[in-house]
């Protein structure tokens, strides 16, 4: 249970940790996506190298971002972030990303995988927060939205 040394206002000490927990799960979620994402930006490889390449960079920037947003609002609400590597990986309930150098429809493949499971987990941090503050929720909104955006471009890659 989260330790918090306040809550924003209009919220409950323990509706606050609620949320806490479930914004933890998803900086995770963000820390591993931006690094895996990184992780096929290095390893790609194929006729489609440069158009996977350079897609996937803005993801990265944006998820980064995503990440310092989920770990902000955890300290608004009276918790401290856990941005560690140990932490992240003990915590995660998901496999790590496996595939390194391959070709590009490979990593779209997988990666399209990744979306999938981080895009569901939101959607159940979106119901929660939805029943709790719709501060929170207005945010994991706008995240989930770009999210389903990106695997949207991957997804049309695939088609191909």
């Amino acid at each position: 249970m989260a330790d918090l040394a306040y809550t924003v206002p209009g919220l409950g000490t323990d509706d606050s940790v609620r949320l806490v927990e479930s914004l933890q799960d998803r900086l995770h979620a963000m820390n591993d996506l931006h690094l895996t994402l990184k992780h096929a930006h290095w390893n790609v490889t194929g006729s489609r190298f440069i158009a996977v390449h350079e897609m996937l960079d803005p993801q990265v920037e944006l998820v980064r971002g995503y990440a310092d947003d989920l770990a902000e609002r955890i300290a608004q609400l009276g918790a401290s972030p856990v941005g560690t590597p140990g932490r992240l990986v003990s915590d995660r309930g998901w496999s790590d990303y496996t595939l390194g150098k391959a070709d590009a429809q490979e990593h779209l493949k997988a990666l399209d995988e990744v979306y999938n499971g981080v895009i569901a987990s939101n959607r159940k941090s979106i119901t929660l927060a939805g029943e709790l503050d719709p501060i929170t929720e207005d945010m994991l909104i706008g995240q989930t939205a770009e999210l389903e955006k990106f695997q949207w471009f991957m997804r049309a890659h695939l088609e191909g």
